[in-house]
């Protein structure tokens, strides 16, 4: 995941470039707070010494619950703000800032997988027997899986975007463990220092998770570009082969498509929730295979 040199070399070099010159500042996250669509609210998680998870609702607050986790790094406004504000009848959309990112605190980096599920679940809601669905890019992609594995009575289905989820795709950069040593990762934005923990745990994170994967019981649907730089398309199959226990397993294959979903493909994810809310309450189906065009 997140091989990608040039990513790397922005997010770490660049920085370092502008130290004695004017300081360091890198803005990655939206900063957004509210507007006529979208509200922002908070909510208390006991995990880790308590966390205040700040997320975005717009919706129809009685209706089908769909949660939204961002990558790394990100926030809730920069990653998922097009959806939210095109929610459709009968839904409510949940864009989260996971720890470490946009609003949430206290402001620093979690990177234990179950951990992170544990903070979603004060926002689990079944209303008139429909479960939460969730749905995760990237790096949000393993922490909903082990959300669907840790809460299967709270957890409906999951949405995998792209997601990073087989540990033996995990490779670690030299500069990611030089800019994880002070006093150099005191130089770096704290968004950057918080992704880079993060993603130096990874592999290991998911070596944890990957015995759950046969539990998830709920169908899952998978998303994922063939031409994604930073989060191989290898790790489709390894979905198919560990994700056994589902009761209906959809994979949309988008030829040429890169990581960058929630922005490029939203009507393929807003079909994929669509369906998924449809049919939840399904039982055992046969894998799909389909190719978004």
């Amino acid at each position: 995941m997140l091989t990608s040199l040039k990513f790397w070399v922005v997010i770490f070099l660049l920085p370092l470039a502008l130290v004695g010159c004017a300081g360091i500042f890198v803005d990655f996250e939206s900063k957004f707070v509210s507007d006529e669509y979208v509200a922002r609210d908070t909510i208390k998680a006991d995990v880790a010494g308590g966390v205040e998870l700040s997320y975005l609702r717009a919706g129809d607050p009685t209706g089908q619950r769909v949660i939204f986790v961002h990558g790394t790094p990100g926030d809730a406004g920069g990653n998922w703000y097009d959806l939210l504000k095109n929610v459709p009848e009968g839904f409510e959309f949940i864009a989260v800032d996971r720890p470490g990112f946009g609003f949430t605190k206290p402001k620093k980096q979690m990177v234990a997988l179950d951990d992170q599920a544990a903070v979603l679940a004060p926002l689990f809601k079944t209303r008139d027997g429909r479960k939460t669905i969730l749905a995760g890019h990237s790096l949000g992609g393993p922490i909903v899986a082990a959300a669907a594995a840790n809460y299967p009575d709270d957890v409906g289905g999951i949405l995998v975007l792209a997601g990073a989820l087989d540990p033996d795709l995990e490779d670690v950069l030299f500069i990611q463990y030089i800019g994880n040593i002070p006093p150099i990762s005191w130089l770096l934005p704290a968004v950057a220092r918080h992704s880079n923990r993060e993603l130096i745990a990874l592999e290991d994170e998911l070596r944890l998770l990957m015995p759950k994967l046969s539990s998830i019981e709920q169908p899952v649907t998978i998303i994922h570009g063939t031409e994604d730089d930073l989060v191989p398309y290898e790790n489709v199959p390894f979905m198919q082969r560990t994700l056994t226990g589902t009761t209906k397993l959809e994979i949309v294959k988008i030829d040429g498509m890169n990581h960058f979903l929630q922005w490029r493909k939203q009507n393929i994810i807003m079909d994929a929730v669509l369906t998924m809310a449809r049919e939840m309450k399904s039982t055992t189906l046969p894998t799909t295979n389909l190719t978004a065009e």
